[in-house]
C-alpha cells in the first residue's frame, strides 16, 4: 500500500492573525474531511448490517473491535495519546452498532467509576441499564431484557454473592471481553468482564477462563500442576472452598473451548470453559 503524502507544512510567517486564520482554516478542512469519512464510514455499516453477508450475527463483536483497536495503535504516532484514539473509536464503533439495532448493558456497578467504566467502553449510544445487584444483571440478560452483562472481576475471597463465575451458565453465557480495554501504564482503575448470550467472538490475541470443580482436598499447587501437565499453563488463578469440593477459576492463554482435547487429559471433577476475552491492549506495549 502506497504510504500516504505528507501534508504540506504549514506557514505562521506573517502576522498573529493571518497565521491564525490559516490553521484554523486547516483544521476547519480537517474537520470537514473527517466528517466525510465518519458519514462515509457509516453508509458501510449500514450496507453491512442489511445485507445477507452478516446474517446471524449482531451488532457486538468484542474480538472485531479489538483487532480494530490493535491496529489503530500499531500505526498510531504524534501528539494525539493513544486513551484519545480508543475513546473516540469506541464512540464511533457504538454508533456503528446503534445503526444496526444497538443492544442493551446490564450492569451492577459499585460505585460512579464502575458505572464511567461501562460507559465510556461502550459509548453513548447504547443503553446501560444499572441494577440493584450482580444476580439481577445476570437475570436481565439471561432472560434476554439486555445482550451484555458487566460484572466485577473476580477477587481471591470474595464474598458468596460477588462470586457470580461459580454459577454461570455457560455455555449459555459466555465471558466474551475484558475493560478496559486500554490501560495507560500504571493503571489501577476498576476492572469488569463483560458476559454474553452465546460465543465470543476470537480477536486473534485471548485468554481463556476454565471453572474446575475438584476434591475439597486439592491444593493450588496441585491445580496449578494438573493445567500445566494438560498444556493449559495458568496465567492466574483463584481458588474457592466450598461445601464438599473445591472451585477454582484459571486464566488459560488462548482460546480454550467446549471440545478442546487438553481438557480431556486434565484430572479433575468437572472443566468448564466460561468463555475468553481479548487481551487488553497498555501503554507499556508502545
Amino acid at each position: 500500500m502506497t504510504a500516504a503524502a505528507e501534508p504540506a507544512p504549514l506557514s505562521t510567517t506573517g502576522s498573529p492573525d493571518a497565521a491564525l486564520a490559516a490553521l484554523r482554516d486547516e483544521i476547519d478542512r480537517l474537520d470537514d474531511a473527517i466528517h466525510d469519512l465518519l458519514q462515509r464510514r457509516a453508509e458501510v455499516v449500514a450496507t453491512l448490517a442489511s445485507s445477507r453477508i452478516k446474517r446471524g450475527t449482531g451488532p457486538l463483536r468484542p474480538g472485531r473491535e479489538a483487532m480494530i483497536l490493535r491496529r489503530l495503535l500499531a500505526r498510531h504516532g504524534g501528539p494525539l495519546p493513544a486513551g484519545a484514539v480508543v475513546q473516540i473509536w469506541h464512540e464511533i464503533i457504538s454508533a456503528s452498532s446503534g445503526l444496526q439495532g444497538g443492544y442493551t448493558v446490564a450492569l451492577h456497578a459499585r460505585d460512579e467509576a464502575g458505572l464511567l467504566l461501562a460507559r465510556d467502553h461502550f459509548g453513548g449510544a447504547i443503553t446501560l441499564r444499572p441494577l440493584p445487584s450482580l444476580a439481577a444483571a445476570l437475570s436481565a440478560l439471561s432472560a434476554g431484557e439486555a445482550q451484555v452483562a458487566v460484572l466485577p472481576l473476580p477477587e481471591e475471597g470474595e464474598a458468596p454473592e460477588r462470586a457470580w463465575w461459580t454459577a454461570l451458565d455457560a455455555p449459555r453465557l459466555q465471558v466474551a471481553a475484558r475493560l478496559p480495554f486500554w490501560r495507560p501504564a500504571g493503571y489501577a482503575g476498576p476492572e469488569a468482564l463483560v458476559v454474553i448470550l452465546g460465543a465470543p467472538d476470537p480477536s486473534g490475541a485471548d485468554r481463556s477462563l476454565l471453572r474446575i470443580e475438584a476434591a475439597a482436598e486439592a491444593g493450588r499447587a496441585a491445580l496449578l500442576a494438573g493445567l500445566e501437565a494438560a498444556g493449559l499453563p495458568a496465567l492466574s488463578l483463584l481458588l474457592r472452598r466450598e461445601a464438599g469440593h473445591a472451585l477454582a477459576l484459571a486464566e488459560i492463554e488462548g482460546v480454550v473451548e467446549a471440545g478442546d482435547p487438553r481438557l480431556a487429559q486434565l484430572p479433575f471433577a468437572h472443566v468448564l470453559p466460561l468463555g475468553f476475552h481479548a487481551v487488553p491492549a497498555s501503554g507499556d506495549l508502545g
